[in-house]
């Protein structure tokens, strides 16, 4: 079939599109903006088109949309018009994953970070996930000779119970992304239930209230003993002792452990230990998780995907760990607010996730596209005596801090990590 994807760029849909490439159909898409991503997709020989425009669509056998993009899109509108069939992601889906064999990993925390470890483990399978492995360098990897799928499924839009599980592996069942389930906790544990009961076989951490009641494999952080941290080449990597084996994995925390303890537990299914354990050790990080950018003796820059205070409490505490090995005494945390919804719903927490740092640097919200809401952060935040900034700018071995088009601050030592679903990823890659 020809298919037209209508935000090509983001991590799912570029996922499925590849996938779907691979199958033999004719891709194209559109976004709003030129990326890395979309330029990998353009060079995978894939026909996108920026920013979106009506005269795109043409003859194509069907449109699929991603979940942000609202009914008077463009493109959506010329091919109802037409009559091409149009479907959101989450239908795509059943392209991809009805015939497999599929290892569902869910959860609010450590999903890409647990689904890519599982993929380096698992080295012969394909894989979706919604981050770049360094293992594999992208987000997909395919072998048509497998019928295993490691899928990172998104509870951000329900769609992970669309998935087909034969394993689901849940990290967590943190409530996030409500407002799509309508602040309706039952129909948010509803959705995780209902995912569970339909795997035939279940692996979840059961550290978590809801998931420690649930008939299932389970992996706790008390399960795992005799952590030891290090760096290998000046990078950052961890042995911890599991199921009465040792083993190593690149990263720093226990939530790395217990991510790669989930993982270990799922691939069980399909390996020995032995062979696990030299396995894991393809695994190399994923892009935008702890992502060391610049690495110097005396100064660090991390870019890191974490936009829930959890996530980023997790990860500076990695980050602690990281400077302390490396003898840097000063962190600064640049945090870039993603959505005004989940930083009002978890405002609290983002208040008290940044403690043990030297400075805190606020950006704008990202609004992914909702509208503004006034959020007081100059009170809120007063206690880290934040410095608020428009922009940042990076080059190599220095940081510069900008508001109403000047530099206001130059930090060209100690280590710097950025926190963020936005495009502060873009602003801290140079």
């Amino acid at each position: 079939m020809k298919i037209h994807f209508v935000g090509i760029g983001g991590i799912g849909l570029s996922g499925i599109a590849r996938l779907l490439k691979s199958y033999g159909h004719e891709i194209s898409g559109s976004d709003i903006t030129q990326t890395t991503l979309t330029k990998q997709l353009i060079e995978e020989g894939i026909d996108v088109t920026i920013p979106h425009s009506s005269s795109v669509i043409k003859n194509q056998d069907l449109v699929i949309y991603t979940a942000v993009v609202k009914n008077d899109n463009p493109e959506l509108v010329e091919a109802r018009k037409k009559g091409i069939k149009t479907i959101s992601r989450r239908e795509a889906l059943q392209m991809v994953v009805n015939d497999k064999k599929v290892y569902a990993v869910c959860g609010a925390h450590g999903k890409s970070t647990t689904s890519a470890i599982l993929a380096s483990i698992l080295r012969n399978s394909n894989a979706l996930i919604g981050a770049e492995s360094k293992d594999f360098n992208s987000n997909v990897r395919i072998n048509k000779n497998s019928n295993i799928l490691v899928f990172e499924a998104d509870e951000s839009d329900g769609s992970f119970v669309d998935s087909n599980p034969y394993c689901a592996i849940v990290t967590n069942a943190e409530p996030e992304h409500m407002e799509f389930y309508h602040y309706d906790y039952e129909l948010f544990y509803n959705h995780y239930q209902r995912f569970l009961d339909e795997s035939k076989i279940r692996v979840v951490c059961k550290d978590d209230e809801f998931l420690s009641k649930q008939n299932a494999e389970s992996v706790s952080i008390n399960d795992i003993s005799e952590i030891e941290y290090k760096l290998i080449n000046n990078l950052p990597f961890m042995s911890f002792k599991f199921m009465n084996e040792t083993f190593e994995v690149y990263g720093f925390g226990e939530h790395i452990a217990l991510d790669a303890s989930l993982a270990i537990k799922s691939a069980i299914n399909e390996l020995s230990i032995k062979k696990i354990k030299k396995s894991l050790k393809n695994y190399k990080g994923i892009k935008k998780r702890f992502d060391i950018l610049q690495n110097y003796d005396n100064f660090v820059i991390i870019d890191d995907y974490a936009h829930h205070p959890t996530e980023i409490k997790a990860t500076l505490n990695s980050a602690k760990k990281f400077a302390k090995l490396k003898n840097i005494d000063k962190i600064t945390a640049i945090w870039q607010p993603h959505k005004y919804s989940r930083t009002i719903d978890n405002l609290d927490a983002f208040c008290e996730c940044f403690k043990g740092i030297n400075e805190l640097i606020i950006l704008p919200v990202w609004s992914a596209g909702e509208d503004k809401r006034d959020i007081d952060f100059e009170n809120l935040f007063k206690k880290y005596n934040p410095i608020f900034a428009d922009t940042i700018k990076t080059t190599t071995k220095k940081l510069e801090i900008i508001k109403n088009n000047k530099v206001i601050k130059i930090i060209d030592n100690g280590l710097v990590i950025g926190f963020g679903a936005g495009d502060i990823t873009y602003q801290l890659r140079k």
